[in-house]
């Protein structure tokens, strides 16, 4: 565990544009922390990713369904910056997680199919991107969140130019996840409460 070293979790659906935020978080001194497709495309890419299952010490299981839902990850994420959550961190060998850039699979793809089931639908449902997200907003102060790829620019380039962001831009950072996650459960109660008997 090295508590100087800044890591960054990248883990997205669309993987449009995530070499570029990568490369700017690398040059910034950021290691990478990423799972599944998002390593593999990373790594294809060049870039050294430490896979989620190196840190966490499991494999993705049950169909991919369990990747990131682990002490190791959110202890990481949401840690305060105090001596009790730094000796847990200590105790537990848990290096702290400085940025998290993820988005969410396209349940609403999934809603506006034709053949659309509740089994599609939760199938399509995520579970992980949201905890992450809603994790590194409750600890914005310590954990950057990205959630949306506008922001991935100028998130790197206030990095490089002041060293950090601000509290204010962290708030703004957090309350786009909020605003995200709260549409994406809306959209799924909307079809359960016009599908369910």
């Amino acid at each position: 565990m090295n508590e100087h070293v800044k890591y960054a979790l990248l883990s997205v659906f669309d993987k449009n544009g995530i070499g570029d935020f990568a490369q700017g978080l690398v040059d910034l001194g950021f290691l990478l922390i990423s799972s599944g497709g998002t390593a593999k495309h990373l790594a294809e890419k060049g870039f050294s990713v430490t896979d989620v299952a190196e840190i966490t010490g499991y494999p993705a299981i049950i169909g991919h369904r369990v990747v990131t839902l682990h002490p190791a990850i959110h202890g990481g994420i949401l840690a305060l910056n105090t001596p009790e959550h730094q000796a847990d961190l200590d105790h537990y060998q848990i290096n702290r997680i400085n940025l998290v850039c993820v988005d969410l699979y396209p349940v609403a793809d999934a809603i506006a199919k034709e053949n659309a089931t509740i089994a599609s639908v939760m199938e399509m449902t995520d579970i992980g991107g949201p905890t992450l997200l809603r994790g590194a907003a409750k600890n914005h102060e310590q954990t950057i969140v990205v959630c949306d790829p506008v922001d991935r620019r100028w998130v790197v380039e206030e990095i490089r130019r002041n060293g950090d962001l601000n509290s204010r831009q962290r708030q703004g950072l957090a309350k786009k996840v909020f605003s995200l996650t709260s549409a994406y459960d809306t959209v799924i109660y909307q079809f359960l409460e016009k599908n369910c008997a």
